[in-house]
């Protein structure tokens, strides 16, 4: 059964979004769709609020689709994805969620 991850996250204070979004797109979402676990992943920016004139409260909203998390545990494990994660985590605060799909 395939398993989907949602990342909710704002970049840190001082964290550059143009730096962050080019990062995104060179390194972290090449990388990450190549690796054997996954089906696909994607990475979202926050727009509006729908309904309301609030700011969303995440900037960013990441889409993991684990189609097996023993090997995803195996390929995250990896220096390369290991080095990968601590620039993540460098620049944002972040919140994974593990999900199930109903029906």
């Amino acid at each position: 059964m395939a398993t989907r991850i949602i990342a909710l996250f704002n970049l840190k204070p001082g964290i550059d979004r143009a730096a962050y979004e080019e990062w995104a797109r060179t390194v972290d979402l090449p990388t990450v769709n190549a690796l054997p676990s996954i089906t696909e992943f994607a990475v979202f920016r926050s727009v509006v609020t729908l309904g309301s004139e609030a700011p969303p409260p995440y900037q960013y909203i990441e889409i993991i689709d684990i189609a097996d998390m023993d090997q995803f545990g195996k390929d995250i494990a990896a220096e390369a994805m290991q080095k990968i994660a601590a620039q993540f985590q460098d620049m944002a605060d972040v919140t994974f969620i593990v999900t199930d799909k109903l029906g």
